[in-house]
């Protein structure tokens, strides 16, 4: 399969590259900066990130860019530009003072291609405190800031350009246009898309697992049950899933989504292991600790259940992109396993089958159209693995997930109900360990308050707080308080992250 290959060199931005080449049809890869592959022969073109860190720092990542210019295209993005400039003899200094927000071009060479149809004055987005003051002979002015006199270069006799702006954000303009010129450049076909994504990794599948038998473990959220799904088109009767019900997940969910995998044709088994975790969970509030209990509880059961397969080789799991991403520091060395069933690979001994490691979140939704499966499967909003125990501070008790399930239950069908929910990242309640004075009739109560929670973000790096009506959240804590038993106070937590985090443990 054709790509692009783009070589990470430490910014925040580099997830923003991939995803706009993609968006554009054309399958890209993110690598470490120094790990360029030594196998070529599908590699149309290469886009050197931005970076933290300046060229002419001793620490800064540098890499040896010979066996790459003039055998491929190459776009450098801000520290990629300049890296490229300082190493053929330029100059790139620091600018005093930190270029960073909107400007626009005020001069453009009409004639360049990277730069095809985009006109003077357009809007580009600045990010760096260093810039290119110099530039070697070789290398072409093709646009100019009121600030920046080299806001981009093309050196000639070569397929390489350099941009000191970020032609991936959404503050550029015209930069989708910049990087599917850089597309055309590289002679890209721009073919790829969910359809052929289906129909690659279905033949890749049938040839990596032949005959072999593939357990998987179902969470019930978007990524595993894509994951099964495409697997079972490839393998079928060899897939078996397993879906834990903990106890902790929202109420009648375990019975819905057992409903729901049955209706796509998928061999699950349902375990309900509530009061083997309540066991396990009782008497303790430390956050942590609660993470620990139920990851190593879900190993354990999962381990039982698959050992009761016979001849099982693989162990399938929904770990995307962004995971393998950042399980890799830019140096290659791990820092954290995204493995969505930590430790099960080692424990049983099973060969790891991912296919969709290389898909961004909403790529797998939009594979789970192609495939067919439920709207609400595939725009199911992200819920954490442990479940609600992050969702009730302090201990937890049979008692306190039941008003949380009811409580919960009510919130998220009310967004569905006024058509709030495809509008919300992320939404529930959190079970707070006080308890208020309120009146019902002419009773005095001191029963529980609820937090509602609700964000809006596009990857869960930073959310806003979601402007729900208020007229909503009226209704919602009439009802919660007149239906749910145990509750008599809701509050709305309008704290966006950072500073705050989505969930509350």
């Amino acid at each position: 399969m054709e790509k692009i290959i783009i070589l990470d060199f430490g910014s925040q931005t580099t997830q923003l590259i991939a995803r706009r080449l993609r968006e554009l049809n054309e399958y890209c890869e993110i690598l470490p900066y120094n790990k360029f592959p030594t196998q070529t022969d599908d590699i149309k073109g290469v886009i050197l990130s931005g970076s933290p860190f300046s060229v002419y720092d001793p620490t800064a990542f540098k890499t040896d860019l010979s066996s790459i210019r003039g055998n491929f295209p190459v776009l450098g993005i801000c520290y990629g530009a300049q890296f490229m400039a300082f190493t053929s003899g330029g100059n790139v200094e620091s600018a005093g003072t930190r270029e960073y927000g909107r400007a626009n071009l005020s001069f453009i060479d009409p004639n360049d291609a990277l730069l095809k149809g985009i006109e003077a004055g357009s809007q580009i987005w600045m990010s760096h405190g260093d810039s290119i003051t110099k530039i070697p002979a070789t290398f072409k002015k093709i646009a100019s800031t009121d600030d920046v006199e080299l806001a981009a270069f093309h050196i000639e006799g070569e397929q390489t350009w350099g941009v000191q702006f970020h032609p991936e954000v959404f503050h550029t303009i015209d930069g989708t246009t910049i990087l599917d010129n850089f597309l055309s450049i590289c002679g890209c076909s721009k073919e790829w898309s969910p359809a052929s994504f289906v129909e690659s990794t279905v033949a890749e599948l049938k040839k990596q697992l032949g005959d072999d038998k593939v357990v998987l473990a179902l969470s019930g959220g978007v990524d595993s049950s894509v994951a099964a799904v495409l697997l079972n088109k490839a393998i079928g009767k060899n897939l078996t899933c397993v879906f834990v019900d903990h106890g902790l997940l929202r109420k009648n969910e375990f019975e819905n989504v057992m409903r729901d995998y049955e209706h796509l044709g998928l061999n699950v088994i349902g375990v309900n292991v509530k009061e083997r975790f309540y066991k396990a969970l009782a008497g303790v509030s430390d956050p942590e600790q609660k993470r620990k209990i139920i990851g190593s509880g879900f190993i354990d059961v999962f381990d039982e259940e698959a050992h009761k397969i016979k001849d099982v080789k693989w162990l399938a799991q929904g770990t995307i992109y962004p995971d393998i991403i950042e399980s890799l520091s830019i140096t290659g060395t791990v820092i954290k396993s995204h493995h969505n069933v930590g430790g099960l690979p080692e424990k049983m001994n099973l060969k790891l089958c991912e296919p969709l490691r290389l898909l961004f979140k909403d790529e797998v939704r939009k594979v789970g159209t192609q495939l067919g499966m439920m709207h609400h499967l595939i725009k199911r909003q992200p819920f954490p693995g442990p479940g609600l125990a992050v969702r009730i501070l302090g201990d937890i008790t049979a008692e306190k997930v039941r008003i949380l399930q009811e409580a919960d239950d009510i919130f998220i069908n009310g967004l569905r109900e006024w058509n709030l929910y495809d509008m919300v990242w992320q939404a529930g309640v959190i079970l707070l360990p006080v308890q208020s004075v309120g009146v019902m009739g002419d009773e005095r109560t001191y029963e529980n308050a609820v937090a509602l929670r609700a964000v809006t973000s596009t990857d869960a790096m930073t959310a806003d707080w979601a402007q729900l009506p208020y007229e909503f959240l009226a209704k919602m804590s009439n009802e919660i308080i007149n239906k749910v038993k145990g509750v008599n106070r809701v509050v709305y937590d309008i704290s966006s992250k950072p500073p705050a985090t989505i969930e509350w443990e």
